[in-house]
């Protein structure tokens, strides 16, 4: 347990904040320890893995419980699929990257998201016309004020999108300390994102494998690998986004708002250029980062806080910028999307 513990290096915002009390989790045991030390009775706590899904507005206080519990295995296989789990504190992408080195594909256009195992139920994460639900088979979990170890499937996990249980009824309750995934054995490239699509198939790959070019009767090229779906979803993210090492931010901040036909033929009647993605229910989600560079906000800054200016759903922070002064960049963005789009955005990160 420490006291007056800085948390720059455990904010993807590199905010230069500090937590009343910290402590380091490399083991369950210590994590239970860590929340009946009188000297934290009654205190907030905040759970943080790798901190690329919040917004530190000001320091702390109470206790931070910094998850490290590493380790990943393959636990069992059927006839469908492989069940790889690993513990909270994995660094999400470096265990994408090892389920394909052992051969498991699944999980590759989920490559490059910052964050850790642990959060990734959290939010839902998702990326690239994958989320990671679809992938999801089970979690283990402390609850904190009893000490008892739960494992939740995904009903329990009620996950929605960028959404779950853990973000709305069991914030700050629970402590993942694991996560165990279904990997299809018949698995089938998902390559169809149009980014996505372009960085296959200037590397020579496309999803119609074995068909035929009408016009010149040529074969159309290969189907893409699950390697080469991670390695084009790298080569997108790195192109798009700014690495948190070197400007700070959360990735994507804002959700995709999704809007009933009604309001889009309404909407795009007015924007022929609206980009949208009809969903299964009838409604449309629309994309959230158009939205914002219409907006004329790509680029733009409030002080050290800005928009970025290759990703409009990406806010950073230049240098010194306050979680305070980002939030203030995300309201006046959030208004100007409403007045001009009668369009409300929710922020992905969660906001302290």
């Amino acid at each position: 347990m420490i006291a007056g513990y800085p948390l720059k290096a455990h904010n993807t915002f590199s905010f230069d904040v500090r937590a009343q009390f910290a402590c380091r989790i490399e083991r369950e045991e210590q994590l239970l320890a860590a929340v009946r030390d009188p000297r934290v009775a009654g205190l907030p706590r905040l759970v943080l893995g790798g901190g690329s899904n919040v917004v530190l507005t000001g320091d702390f206080a109470g206790l931070v419980l910094l998850v490290a519990l590493r380790g990943r295995r393959i636990v069992r296989e059927d006839a469908d699929a492989w069940y790889v789990e690993a513990a909270g504190g994995e660094p999400w992408h470096e265990f994408v990257a090892w389920t394909l080195e052992q051969g498991l594909p699944g999980l590759e256009n989920l490559a490059l998201i910052p964050g850790t195992v642990g959060a990734a139920p959290i939010q839902n994460i998702g990326a690239y016309g994958l989320e990671m639900c679809e992938r999801f088979a089970s979690l283990r979990a402390i609850e904190l004020a009893s000490g008892e170890a739960l494992e939740l499937d995904a009903d329990a996990c009620r996950f929605g999108y960028r959404d779950s249980f853990f973000k709305r009824e069991g914030r700050e309750r629970f402590v993942i300390t694991s996560v165990t995934f279904r990997l299809p054995k018949a698995w089938q490239p998902r390559a169809g994102y149009a980014d996505l699509a372009r960085e296959l198939a200037a590397r020579g790959c496309a999803a119609n494998a074995g068909q035929t070019d009408d016009a010149t009767g040529a074969a159309a090229p290969a189907a893409p690998t699950a390697q080469a779906i991670f390695d084009a979803v790298v080569a997108v993210r790195r192109a798009k986004l700014p690495d948190p090492l070197e400007l700070g931010n959360a990735g994507s901040f804002f959700k995709n708002p999704v809007i009933d036909a009604a309001q889009f033929d309404a909407l795009k009647h007015r924007e022929p250029e609206l980009v949208s993605y009809p969903q299964a229910d009838g409604r449309v989600k629309l994309a959230a980062g158009w939205l914002i560079d219409r907006c004329g906000w790509k680029g733009r800054a409030l002080g050290a806080a800005a928009v970025h200016d290759r990703q409009a759903l990406v806010l950073v922070n230049r240098g010194g910028a306050s979680g305070a002064q980002v939030l203030a960049l995300a309201r006046a963005i959030q208004q100007d999307v409403r007045e001009k789009f009668g369009v409300e955005l929710e922020a992905e990160p969660v906001c302290l």
